[in-house]
């Protein structure tokens, strides 16, 4: 029986897979070429950690190796990774060009050797080149490989009046495996691979996710639940590694955790898994991902991109959200005003860099009210009052500013940024809740800044909504669009918290007044908590 696996390519004997036969399809038209005779484009495979770029192309070598016309080679540089002269590079590279195509050996070590493994009369048909991992190579190194492929390729545009293979070389194609696309834009000189007809590798559409689980139900037996697909679809946005590790721990269980036979893939072991995810779990995927968000200065960007008043313009051209989004941390919104922007790539990578950053910055909150006190208008058996337990956080803020926010992570201002107030109150009301033997998790429905906390206490769902406060038409908008949210929920009453510099008490008496909308008959609370400190 097959299974779902999370790490390396797919074995399509061993997996569950999706065929992408669109992708794959392309593929292999850009390697051969539309007409032939003519040669084939120069390329890169482009897209996040474990999206299955090398299987994709894998399944391209397999369909190219049946093809007489061509002699085919996939090569893996991530070996070379730690190799920093460029001449060693071309050697290494050239012998194993050589070794696979059973050439005799030489050394390769400058651009006009290297270039010269592939002349007419060296080999004696056209060459199509696979090269997995190539960005893992030293910047130096690429642009050898890539100086000296400019210049094959410009030789055969001179020659395109004759047949491929009687051009002075033989390189018919080339493709270049890795997370960075636009070579053309690191390398001055310029590129002879096409970003237009490069391959982007997207994540998984809803309908190959549920495929491969209906796949699962049939070979298996096992049950899986319509909506347990489509809650984890919504958390990893198809990401086909994410998607394939919730996989395995929903057909097979964990470390600690061993499936009961015949057990059922729905809601309650989904929750249960995305716990197990979410806290102890090890991804590599998600490991790598947290780690490019903390390298600076893109730590700056990611912590800005929690903000709630503005979404984030997205460009190529920016050099860090370029990063961000094909290293995984971020996606392409487009708008309906046609620009685009950054958000991020899905929720369940949103909470866990909510999550990591909460924890890095407060590891420590200190005491989160008076021991002594009576909580009892805040907190007691049966229920809680989010606008009193914010009253405490207000004091607690006061109380503490002094140090709670003495080296948090500010902009170029000096302000501190609006996540970091985010942090603190969803690790304070985390803390104070937990103490009870509540629960609170925070959603993010947009995948920008947007954030909603849900509390669990006493049987009872309570909502908090996320804002900075901007201006009077923006406070109207975000009271309609809580009210929404708590419809949403099930509630009667939901809490808005506003993020602001400063309120006076004038203000915060009329505005934090309860709104009660007349289209969902949701009671909304307003809460202002200022920020200046």
């Amino acid at each position: 029986m097959r299974r779902f696996s999370s790490y390396g390519p797919v074995d399509k004997d061993l997996h569950y897979y999706a065929p992408r036969k669109k992708l794959v399809d392309f593929g292999h038209r850009q390697m051969i070429g539309e007409d032939p005779s003519r040669g084939g484009h120069y390329i890169t495979v482009w897209g996040p950690r474990q999206t299955g770029k090398s299987w994709a192309m894998r399944d391209v070598l397999w369909r190219i190796q049946k093809d007489d016309r061509f002699d085919v080679l996939k090569i893996n540089l991530e070996h070379l990774k730690m190799e920093t002269d460029p001449a060693q590079v071309l050697s290494d590279l050239g012998e194993e060009i050589l070794q696979g195509l059973g050439k005799d050996l030489i050394r390769a070590d400058t651009g006009r050797k290297f270039q010269d493994i592939f002349a007419k009369g060296s080999l004696e048909k056209p060459l199509i080149l696979i090269l997995d991992e190539f960005d893992a190579l030293a910047e130096d190194a690429i642009s050898a490989i890539v100086g000296a492929f400019r210049n094959i390729y410009n030789v055969r545009q001179d020659q395109s009046n004759l047949p491929a293979g009687e051009k002075d070389y033989l390189l018919h194609s080339a493709a270049l495996i890795g997370v960075r696309r636009v070579l053309g834009v690191e390398n001055a000189k310029g590129s002879p691979f096409n970003v237009q007809r490069s391959l982007h590798i997207p994540n998984l559409t809803f309908e190959e996710v549920e495929t491969m689980f209906r796949w699962h139900e049939k070979e298996s037996g096992q049950r899986v639940d319509q909506e347990a697909i489509e809650r984890l679809f919504y958390e990893t946005n198809g990401q086909p590694g994410l998607t394939c590790w919730f996989g395995e721990l929903l057909t097979e269980g964990w470390d600690g955790f061993e499936l009961p036979e015949n057990a059922p893939v729905d809601m309650a072991l989904f929750k249960r898994a995305y716990l197990a995810a979410e806290s102890y779990l090890p991804n590599n995927n998600i490991l790598n991902i947290i780690s490019k968000a903390r390298q600076e200065p893109c730590q700056d960007v990611v912590l800005d991109l929690f903000r709630t008043d503005e979404k984030a313009l997205f460009s190529y051209d920016d050099g860090d959200l370029n990063f961000l989004y094909l290293n995984g941390v971020i996606d392409i919104e487009k708008g309906g005003d046609g620009r685009s922007y950054a958000k991020f790539s899905c929720p369940f990578v949103q909470k866990r860099l909510f999550a990591h950053f909460a924890r890095r910055i407060y590891k420590n909150m200190g005491g989160l009210y008076d021991p002594f006190e009576d909580l009892d208008d805040a907190i007691n058996e049966d229920r809680l009052n989010v606008r009193n337990i914010m009253k405490r956080h207000r004091k607690y803020l006061v109380d503490n500013r002094e140090w709670i926010f003495k080296n948090a992570p500010r902009r170029s201002d000096m302000r501190i940024y609006e996540a970091v107030f985010h942090f603190n109150l969803y690790t304070y009301l985390s803390g104070f809740i937990r103490r009870f033997g509540g629960e609170l998790w925070p959603e993010f429905p947009t995948g920008n800044g947007k954030i909603d906390l849900v509390i669990q206490y006493a049987g009872k769902t309570y909502g908090i909504e996320v804002k900075s406060y901007t201006d009077r038409p923006g406070y109207a908008d975000a009271l309609k669009q809580a009210a929404s949210y708590g419809k949403k929920l099930n509630l009667k009453e939901i809490s808005l918290v506003f993020f602001t510099e400063t309120i006076s008490e004038e203000a915060r008496k009329e505005m934090e007044a309860d709104f009660r909308d007349p289209d969902t008959g949701v009671t909304v609370a307003p809460i202002f908590v200022g920020t200046r400190v």
